[in-house]
């Protein structure tokens, strides 16, 4: 179908045109509002104010949400919103990972909210189409595509019934569409989720880009949260955005040339140092899986343990020989960690595409060890098709495989049986069962949708139906905030467990991974240096989020001396890079001071928003105890002389006498006063009280004192 024949069947509902204008610095100081619901399409001003102290990015996307929503405002709220946002560096085509888009929304499984990093050609295209943002919001009646026409300056909204809804067979269709010619398709990108975001509450956004090379329709994702839940709630088929070519310096930065240096420095260090230190354009992130198993941190049936035997079974190599080699896999033009792996004709054995030859995008390393190690399952063949339905259905691979750990152990527990899943057998280790709810959700029907509800509602429902002990179901169930954790296993890490707990969405390694730098290599021994890591690192990593960038070029990658700095574990000539083409790219001045306060300001205010909400406490910074350490006897015995020795060396007990299950107790007991220590700590480092709330006098010294944020915060002083 091309575009005459699908106007001539889709009725056009709402047109608006606009001023096409060139970016100036990176800035577009405009963005795009489409309501569904009342078919409204207009564009909004960013203010000064906007941009000094949002910057860009997920910035923007919580304050356009924070001002569209009300503190009670629901996920299926018509007013909920869906933003897509850009940063200024976002789009730029002279320096590694610069094509992300940011995504946020008040999300249906933690219901503050929530923010999700994808790559893809949607974000740059939006951008180069006029928009640094996009809020979605309303409902529409029947489903609806928006089409941003960066060609002609228009924004259109059609009619989208009779078009299929599985991502992969969707994108196909639309580039087909949208694209004058195949050479064509590469100005095209769309956003769209699945059939399985219908029935659940995980569901999540696929971005697409063409690929040229295998002349295929790829896809990325927004996972986390359920965005993708959000949309089809909205009736929205997808987003798309067509531009007509992407040429050198659109952003129309002030100056190119030092950019164009860092770049060339990037990719020296990626052709030269690449194969001795990730393998990126080799493997992508599935190159960890045996390197997190060797340190026993590759979550095996449901987190209970870091590692097994059969995890050769999955080793990188495994997953390397599946990848093919040799070809372009960036998500975004320009980028040379080319780490977007995939699988090229894969022959789908279950399922409605049975039999179908497809590309599998990844699996990544979350992948790999979600839908896979989490459950019990160590074949590569069941990893890579759940990967493509998890993606086609929209669904995030990250907390389906968490949930299947969950369920999974909650079986082999009798808190759920064939009665109870409804004939499905789900044992650790049952990929027929596993890939079965798969199916069942993306239909609607059997234990597909209760596994869709997520870790955080099941244990309500099933303690509620009196089939387990509501607190073994709260120490085994591996979510916090409702989101569920993705995949490292924290117990022996102390810094890592305040990575994952005390984020502002929910348990994502996206914001601090200090495993190494704990555990491994001891760099941060005492509570202050773990303070110290967990107020920097999740304030540089909330940078990549503000700009539009990927985080992998900063530390998959190091220059070949990197080991020989003061702080090795900042990369710091990577640092000044970013500080550099900043500069480069809007003209203001940056250093790495300054760099820490514009994420700091956005990242008081997102835990703000979560205050706004009846969330964002020392309360909702719990964690379940298996993040933490052995729930079960067979845990502790498991690796009973580490436990033992702990107990002796940092508890000051003797172990000798004493049961399993006294042991446990007592390690339970320390571990627990330890993260206590640490949430004290660290709120103290990150200027909160000791119920975690940001104190008047740390925003106003970072400049984030807004009227609306200390209003929220004055009265939990």
């Amino acid at each position: 179908m091309n575009l005459e024949e699908f106007k001539s069947k889709h009725k056009l509902l709402k047109e608006w045109s606009y001023e096409l204008k060139p970016i100036v610095k990176g800035y577009n100081m405009r963005t795009l509002y489409v309501n569904v619901g009342d078919l409204t399409i207009k564009e909004k001003p960013v203010s000064q104010l906007m941009k000094d102290k949002f910057v860009g990015g997920k910035g923007f996307g919580l304050k356009l949400l924070w001002d569209a929503t009300k503190p009670d405002t629901k996920w299926n709220d018509p007013d909920n919103e869906i933003v897509i946002n850009t940063g200024p560096i976002c789009g730029i085509t002279q320096y590694s990972g610069t094509g992300k888009s940011l995504v946020v929304a008040i999300s249906p499984q933690t219901d503050i909210p929530i923010d999700s990093n994808v790559g893809g050609y949607f974000g740059p295209f939006m951008k180069f189409s006029g928009f640094d943002s996009m809020e979605l919001q309303g409902k529409a009646t029947d489903e609806v595509i928006v089409y941003i026409d960066g060609v002609n300056g228009k924004v259109e909204i059609f009619d989208g019934k009779n078009l299929p809804i599985d991502s992969h067979v969707l994108g196909e269709e639309l580039h087909t569409i949208f694209a004058n010619d195949d050479k064509d398709k590469m100005n095209v990108s769309v956003v769209a989720a699945g059939t399985a975001a219908d029935h659940s509450l995980i569901g999540m956004l696929n971005f697409t880009f063409y690929d040229m090379k295998r002349k295929v329709v790829r896809l990325k994702q927004a996972g986390r949260g359920g965005l993708g839940t959000v949309l089809r709630d909205k009736k929205i088929l997808a987003v798309v955005a067509k531009v007509p070519g992407v040429k050198g310096n659109l952003n129309n930065v002030v100056d190119l040339e030092p950019i164009m240096e860092r770049g060339k420095r990037f990719n020296k260090e990626m052709r030269e140092l690449d194969d001795s230190q990730c393998q990126m354009r080799k493997i992508g992130t599935a190159h960890l899986t045996h390197i997190m198993n060797d340190y026993d941190l590759f979550p095996t049936n449901n987190f209970k343990f870091g590692s097994s035997p059969d995890a050769i079974k999955v080793h990188a190599n495994v997953y390397k020989e599946r990848f093919t080699q040799n070809v372009p896999d960036g998500c975004w033009i320009g980028c040379n960690m080319s780490c977007a792996k995939g699988v090229d004709n894969y022959e789908l054995r279950t399922g409605p595409y049975k039999g179908s030859k497809v590309i599998v995008d990844g699996p990544e390393y979350e992948t790999a060890a979600s839908l896979g190690s989490c459950a019990g399952i160590f074949d590569p063949d069941f990893t890579i098709e759940a990967n493509f339905y998890c993606d086609t259905y929209g669904i995030c691979t990250i907390s389906w495989g968490t949930i299947l750990g969950f369920v999974m152990e909650c079986y082999e527990n009798g808190i759920l049986n064939d009665d109870r899943t409804g004939g499905v057998k789900l044992n650790f280790g049952n990929s027929d069962g596993a890939m079965e709810i798969l199916h069942q959700l993306a239909r609607g029907e059997g234990f597909g949708i209760i596994a869709g509800l997520g870790v955080h509602q099941m244990k309500k429902l099933f303690a509620g139906k009196g089939w387990g002990d509501a607190q073994f179901l709260q120490d085994i169930g591996m979510e916090n905030k409702g989101l569920e954790y993705s995949q490292y296993v924290s117990k022996e890490s102390l810094a890592q467990q305040g990575g994952y707990a005390m984020t502002n969405k929910g348990p994502q390694h996206d914001e601090a991974w200090l495993i190494f730098m704990d555990m491994v290599n001891n760099q941060i021994p005492t509570f202050e240096k773990k303070a110290e890591a967990l107020y920097y690192f999740p304030m540089f990593r909330t940078w990549f989020g503000l700009q539009g960038l990927c985080k992998l070029p900063w530390n998959d990658v190091e220059p070949a001396d990197n080991h020989l700095q003061a702080e090795p574990g900042k990369v710091p000539e990577h640092v000044d890079n970013y500080i550099t083409i900043y500069k480069a790219v809007t003209g203001l001045e940056l250093d790495k001071d300054s760099m820490i306060v514009q994420s700091e300001r956005v990242y008081q205010f997102q835990r703000t928003f979560n205050i706004r909400r009846g969330y964002g406490l020392r309360v909702n910074d719990a964690q379940p105890y298996r993040a933490a350490g052995p729930v079960t006897v067979e845990e502790y015995e498991s690796r009973h002389e580490r436990y033992d020795k702990q107990m002796m060396e940092k508890i000051g007990i003797d172990p000798a006498g004493k049961s399993s299950a006294e042991k446990v107790a007592i390690t339970r007991k320390f571990r627990e006063e330890q993260y206590e220590k640490l949430l004290d700590a660290v709120y103290f480092r990150r200027g909160w009280t000791p119920n975690g709330v940001p104190t008047i006098e740390r925003l106003k010294a970072i400049g984030m004192d807004l009227p609306e944020v200390l209003e929220v915060v004055s009265d939990k002083q």
